[in-house]
């Protein structure tokens, strides 16, 4: 896929990943891999996805390891797409996305609800700091901060605040 980030955003790790995922049809074939669908024919009525679409949009998955391709049959030989352990990783994404998308509807008209697959219970999924447990929707006191390979326009972007607890640190 051509790079559609400017040359300055190259090393923020949104823009990079808005690269790989944030096309429509991404992760729409994604959460199709997350429901246990792997083969061409399976996502291409799944989504209603031209098949010249659909192989662009594997080989681009394939290509950013996200899946791999392996055959599943030799006469004629056919391929099978299976998440790779990166493409797992993102499946709390896929899951927040939803969740984000559903907290936005009235209970009544959610037509896909995350479970708990033991219970059948629905759960609320939140993204939580791992070290202290606290959710981080509150963009007071969690902020983005210039890291250790940062430029100095990064840096100068994430200038701190005066007065702001990095700062005090």
């Amino acid at each position: 896929m051509a790079s559609r980030i400017r040359l300055e955003d190259r090393e923020c790790p949104l823009s990079t990943t808005v690269q790989h995922v944030g096309e429509w049809w991404t992760l729409l074939i994604l959460h199709d891999a997350f429901d246990g669908y792997t083969r061409f024919d399976q996502f291409q009525e799944s989504l209603g996805i031209s098949s010249s679409m659909l192989t662009t949009r594997l080989k681009t998955l394939v290509e950013d390891g996200l899946l791999e391709r392996r055959p599943y049959q030799t006469n004629p030989v056919r391929h099978e797409y299976v998440l790779t352990e990166l493409g797992h990783s993102l499946r709390p994404v896929i899951v927040t996305l939803a969740a984000w998308g559903n907290s936005r509807l009235p209970a009544a008209e959610r037509s896909m609800i995350l479970v708990d697959a033991h219970s059948g219970q629905e759960v609320e999924p939140v993204v939580v700091d791992a070290r202290t447990g606290r959710r981080l929707d509150d963009s007071a006191d969690y902020v983005f901060a210039a890291g250790p390979a940062a430029s100095d326009a990064m840096r100068s972007r994430y200038v701190m605040r005066p007065g702001s607890a990095a700062e005090e640190t």
